[in-house]
């Protein structure tokens, strides 16, 4: 078996190199940006990958990573390993594609359950994140960011970093307009005017963006 891991933090990824390793995996292959992920997915196709949701290129990266593939491909299984634990991120990720979703606090234990499960093509969520999931649908989902494309939550989240247009666009790969036009759709969807006011929104429902602090 074929296991391709994505994340760009050292310590993580030879965490989960030593528990495949444990469980049997043959071939692990490991990339630390989602560029190089998709490159060795089309190398070396693995029968599973692991993958952060955010990178070093920009918050919830994984995201467009996940559709991207599933665009070519739907039959790899696709496990999150991740430090978002908010419940319609977790929900984003499984409708993009996502098979599993595991956090990275989770025990070593819950980790190789998980891989287990999706390895053998069974989905995959841990018991307090499947709760969450399944309160918000009892519920109605009332987080206001429920209504925005994917596009826009990845926008969203980049601004919530404080970084400004022209990088917004750089990393998302889109022109400068569209970003500005992408921002005055997100302020017409939330009701709100200013750009100061869709970061609050941004920090408020997204609680886990790195760079937070720094707003």
């Amino acid at each position: 078996m074929k296991v391709l891991v994505i994340d760009d933090h050292p310590i993580v990824a030879q965490g989960c190199r030593r528990l495949l390793e444990d469980a049997g995996v043959d071939e692990i292959f490991v990339a630390a940006t989602l560029s190089e992920g998709f490159r060795l997915y089309r190398q070396k196709q693995p029968d599973l990958i692991i993958v952060d949701l955010s990178m070093q290129s920009g918050a919830l990266g994984g995201l467009s990573f996940i559709r991207r593939l599933r665009v070519h491909d739907e039959r790899t299984a696709i496990l999150v390993l991740s430090m978002h634990s908010d419940r319609m991120i977790v929900s984003r990720a499984l409708e993009v594609g996502a098979n599993g979703y595991v956090l990275k606090d989770t025990s070593p234990e819950e980790f190789s359950k998980a891989f287990r499960r999706v390895r053998d093509g069974q989905p995959y969520l841990s018991h307090d994140l499947a709760s969450q999931i399944a309160f918000m649908e009892a519920r109605g989902d009332r987080n206001p960011l429920s209504r925005m494309t994917l596009r826009e939550l990845q926008t969203l989240s980049l601004i919530a970093e404080g970084k400004p247009y022209i990088s917004i666009a750089e990393e998302l790969h889109v022109s400068y307009k569209t970003v500005v036009n992408t921002c005055a759709q997100l302020k017409a969807k939330l009701g709100v005017r200013t750009l100061p006011e869709l970061m609050r929104i941004a920090i408020q429902h997204l609680p886990n963006m790195p760079g937070r602090s720094t707003l």
